[in-house]
Order: structure tokens, then sequence, then C-alpha cells
């Protein structure tokens, strides 16, 4: 499927639901969180953008012009024509969350985790919601633009370290 047979099946589908931008030849969806599952899902079933390449958030805290908080960017990629197509949503403080892709592409699980652990945005739906790279006990989200650059004196979250110092 084109990447114009590709955009007019999600206006069948979603009507003005959505926006699209595009640079260097890369074609971004937006779309809000509430709508951000059945569109990805109508670009794998019926679009055939089969495989989640990557998913990852940004921090837009204090970026000029930014209306919300949090971006997050899924990636896709149609394994037999090579087609990429990123899709876009944003969420916001208190509680940032979006539901979870995993049903779609099991891959999202530890994707999913890493975004979580590091951003705390909850993947609504997510079979195991837990860190991935920080310890249980940590407490923040090390990739928020407002966490301070030296940490919070969390090496005392780390019980290996801190029975060795003392």
């Amino acid at each position: 499927m084109s990447r114009d047979d590709t955009l007019a099946n999600l206006k069948s589908k979603f009507g003005d639901g959505f926006s699209t931008t595009a640079f260097r030849d890369n074609l971004r969806v937006i779309v809000a969180p509430e709508k951000v599952y059945d569109l990805l899902k109508c670009l794998k079933v019926e679009c055939g953008l089969d495989m989640l390449a990557d998913l990852s958030a940004v921090d837009y805290l204090h970026y000029p012009n930014a209306k919300d908080r949090y971006g997050i960017i899924y990636c896709l990629t149609n394994i037999a024509t090579g087609e990429r197509l990123i899709v876009k949503t944003f969420v916001n403080d208190p509680e940032p969350t979006v539901q979870s892709c995993f049903s779609l592409w099991k891959g999202a699980d530890w994707m999913e985790r890493e975004v979580y652990d590091m951003y705390g945005i909850i993947f609504d739906g997510h079979p195991d919601l837990r860190r991935i790279l920080m310890p249980e006990e940590f407490s923040d989200f090390p990739l928020r633009k407002d966490y301070p650059l030296r940490g919070r004196a969390e090496r005392h979250n780390f019980p290996a370290i801190s029975r060795a110092e003392s």
C-alpha cells in the first residue's frame, strides 16, 4: 500500500481525527491519545505496517510553543515494501496515560516498559508494566526535563551501593 493509499484509508476511517506533517521524507501522523490504539490497529491490519520498529517518548517541558508535556512516538514499518510511518500522540501530567499497543505488537512489551521507567508514562492494559532499567525502589523518572542534572542523591535507592559505602 502506498503512502497516499495509507492516508486515504486513515481519512476514510478517522475523518479529521488526525493531522499529518512531513519532515525529510518522513510522514508523521499526529492523533489524540484516545484514538491512537485504533489508528495503530488500522495501520497494522489494513495498511500493512506490520512492524513496530521503535516506540519512544519526548518530554517537551520548556519547549517554545509546546502545548503538551509528553510526546509518544511509534515508528512503524511495512516489512515487505519498506514503507515507514511515524505516529505521534501527546499526554500530560498528572497521570500521563495512553493505551498499550502490546496486543498489536508483542515487541512493544519492553519498549513500553522503558518509556514508563524513564518518563513515567502509563500504558494502560500493559500485562507487566514495571521498571526495566531502574531498580523498583527508584521513585523518579530520570529522562523528565525537570529531573535534576545531578540527580537527587538516588544512590540510597541502590542497596548494594549503600551497603558498600557504609
